[in-house]
């Protein structure tokens, strides 16, 4: 039997080594993007970079502003934050206390709005204005206004109370009100950014879901529980996450409504480091206690990252 001549197998085309004019156009396009972010980079590492690590350098000396007297003392602010000095604890507690009653009480407040506004009826806007505008009213004149409605009797708030039989206490001098009337007036003011953001997220949702839900016989309860809810999900990650943010750095309604008292029962971390920092001069001390709370921040956000994404 003849065998068949095998013909020689066809090299494949090699693609020709790129010029000249393409590598110095590609490393120039590479120039170029460097020099697009260089600005950003900068001023991360001169403002964010930067000033992070001098305040964890800073933690571990004993400075005086007046003097100008620098001191390294290891971790002997850490150890008289956590054994020495009793107040830390009282202020951390504060913190903790804050964060408990804000966030809760905002995101589900936000999401009942969102809920509420995302219907069609006569005057939705004028709602939807009125919620969100809080939030771009000024902060110092939101806290004023309302240090005077909360006064004593001569307060707004206990003379509305006073028309319906109810003797209102001091609110912002009461150590079992303070807290709780910072924290409503705090809610008040920034219920209405994440309203907004959970309105976003309620109108990308298809209605197609809750209409083939509904002929399958679900409820409205249902729909919400087992469709909509899930569908908030990554939402309410980024709400959860703003709002805890938020309220671990509160100062201006602390500092404007209740100066951290009375008896330090309003005395958040924030408003301690400012203390600590600029009456009495403890930058040090003031460095450490910004530490600690930068790790509360980092901790409590990865917490939530963790729950999302077991849930997810």
């Amino acid at each position: 039997m003849d065998q068949v001549p095998s013909t020689p197998a066809t090299p494949r085309p090699q693609k020709p080594p790129p010029r000249k004019g393409a590598r110095s156009l590609r490393a120039l396009d590479e120039i170029y993007g460097y020099l697009f972010v260089a600005p950003q980079l900068t001023g991360f590492l001169l403002f964010v970079i930067g000033p992070l690590v001098a305040v964890v350098i800073y933690s571990f000396q004993e400075r005086n502003l007046l003097t100008g007297a620098v001191t390294n003392v290891g971790l002997q602010n850490y150890n008289d934050a956590f054994f020495t000095n009793p107040t830390f604890w009282k202020v951390l507690g504060n913190t903790f206390v804050f964060t408990a009653g804000l966030v809760p009480v905002n995101i589900a407040l936000a999401l009942a709005l969102a809920l509420l506004l995302n219907r069609r009826f006569p005057g939705v806007t004028l709602f939807r204005t009125l919620f969100f505008a809080p939030v771009v009213t000024s902060a110092v004149a939101w806290a004023i206004v309302w240090r005077f409605m909360l006064q004593g009797e001569q307060g707004t708030v206990n003379q509305v109370l006073a028309l319906v039989g109810v003797d209102g206490p001091n609110w912002l001098r009461s150590p079992g009100w303070a807290m709780t009337a910072v924290i409503g007036t705090r809610v008040l003011k920034n219920v209405g950014l994440n309203m907004i953001i959970y309105l976003a997220a309620l109108q990308a949702i298809p209605r197609e879901y809750g209409e083939a839900a509904s002929i399958d016989g679900a409820g409205r309860w249902q729909i919400f529980r087992r469709i909509t809810l899930p569908l908030l999900a990554p939402t309410t990650l980024v709400v959860a996450v703003i709002t805890v943010v938020g309220s671990l750095k509160v100062f201006d309604h602390i500092l404007l409504m209740t100066g951290g008292g009375p008896a330090n029962a309003t005395m958040v971390l924030v408003y301690y480091i400012y203390q600590q920092a600029f009456e009495f001069f403890e930058i040090g001390y003031a460095a450490t206690l910004s530490v600690i709370l930068f790790v509360i921040t980092l901790v409590l956000t990865a917490i939530q990252w963790l729950v999302n994404a077991r849930r997810s």
